[in-house]
């Protein structure tokens, strides 16, 4: 019974599957972000294209690529 799964088994592993993919993300201050992740860093600094601004949910502004300091970031989701 040696069944591997397929964990993720350091947390920047989790960023790494969702390269290119949409993600959202919260900082610190409460606004929320969600756009394309392009890359990262150790320090989980984040560039995203085609980001865009949410304000309750909804897209408020286009952002463009943005890079997000990671000592900003309180969460990232996929999606």
């Amino acid at each position: 019974m040696n069944e591997q799964k397929n964990t993720t088994s350091r947390p920047l592993d989790a960023l790494g599957k969702s390269l290119n993919s949409q993600v959202l993300i919260k900082l610190k201050d409460g606004k929320e972000f969600r756009g394309a992740l392009e890359s990262f860093d150790m320090h989980m600094n984040l560039v995203l294209n085609d980001a865009e601004e949410l304000e309750n949910g909804e897209s408020a502004r286009r952002l463009g690529v943005v890079l997000v300091r990671g000592d900003n970031i309180v969460y990232i989701s996929p999606g």
